[in-house]
């Protein structure tokens, strides 16, 4: 659904801090500094989850998904495909 590291990298991207973001979203600072904390994919209450992702679209972030086209027209960000040892010369 949403891995810490795109919150973390949403939030950047909307100028908005960890407070900001539980204010618009509805939720407590807590829960966001523990989605935040998380390691790979945030585990949580569907409903808070949602609030989160809803709150982050609002303040302008578009989150993709792994192999999603965006759907967007401006500029964005996407983490490229880990690098592999093969084709590696070292």
């Amino acid at each position: 659904m949403i891995t810490a590291q795109q919150m973390r990298a949403a939030r950047a991207l909307a100028g908005i801090d960890q407070k900001t973001l539980a204010e618009r979203a509805g939720v407590s600072l807590p829960t966001i500094q523990r989605m935040e904390a998380s390691d790979g994919v945030v585990r949580g209450v569907v409903d808070t989850l949602m609030k989160v992702i809803r709150a982050l679209d609002e303040s302008g972030v578009e989150l993709i998904g792994v192999n999603q086209a965006s759907s967007g027209s401006g500029r964005g960000v996407r983490l490229k495909a880990p690098a592999t040892d093969e084709g590696l010369t070292g």
